[in-house]
């Protein structure tokens, strides 16, 4: 009998929370992922979304052992001891696998409620960002420095990405609080700059996709909009 097939990577696993989450924060799931990775979102919201990553890699488990559960049942081999071993050993793999998902669901729930909550009360004028400064604070959220040419005396910020933000724009963004530099290191050797707190929260607002209500995505056979599955 061919041994078991091992985990190939795929796409991420879509979990019943999925569409909880983009409705609380106005972002798809791969943005969430994507704005982590970038250091864009604020502690709560990244805590949410480290929580999620789990849940999609136990739901993955799952998918893995209903699958395999599915092949081994599919009368792809002999009806043997040996078959019969190999099932029984994969329903407790896929037990166990549930139960870390039902684990890391609790886990995501517990993350999301407030931020849930806090969505409903978010006064809607909120603090407007334009466009150009959205864009300078999502490439100094990937990283920049503030750097002064030694000739000219001129000063300017260049991020890790290549974009470069004028002096005047990050003194603007300063005085509002949405950046701070790190005034430890000498600017001709470049300044770190970085969002603040209030810049993360602004910046994530600013590209919150704009709805009026979270929009109803029907569950999946089987689960329930606001819990996961339970297993029976």
């Amino acid at each position: 009998m061919p041994p078991e097939p091992a985990p190939t990577p795929t796409r991420r696993a879509v979990s019943p929370l999925d569409h909880r989450l983009e409705a609380a924060t106005g972002h798809d799931i791969d943005t969430l992922w994507a704005y982590r990775d970038r250091g864009v979102l604020d502690e709560q919201h990244a805590l949410l979304v480290d929580r999620h990553r789990e849940l999609a890699k136990t739901q993955t488990g799952v998918i893995f052992y209903l699958r395999l559960l599915n092949r081994l049942s599919s009368g792809e081999f002999d009806f043997d001891g040996a078959l019969f071993t190999r099932i029984d050993r994969t329903v407790d793999q896929l037990a166990e696998a549930a139960d870390a998902r039902d684990a890391a669901a609790r886990a995501v729930l517990a993350a999301l409620e407030p931020i849930e909550a806090a969505a409903a009360s978010t006064a809607p004028d909120a603090q407007q960002l334009s466009t150009d400064d959205q864009a300078a604070l999502l490439a100094i959220a990937g990283g920049a420095k503030l750097y002064e040419h030694l000739l000219t005396g001129r000063m300017s910020v260049t991020a890790a990405s290549g974009t470069r933000i004028s002096h005047a724009k990050l003194r603007r963004l300063e005085d509002a609080g949405l950046v701070a530099r790190d005034t430890g290191h000498p600017v001709h050797a470049g300044q770190p700059v970085a969002l603040t707190d209030a810049g993360r929260a602004a910046l994530f607002a600013a590209r919150r996709t704009p709805t009026t209500q979270a929009s109803k995505v029907p569950a999946r056979p089987g689960t329930s909009p606001s819990t996961p599955a339970q297993r029976r």
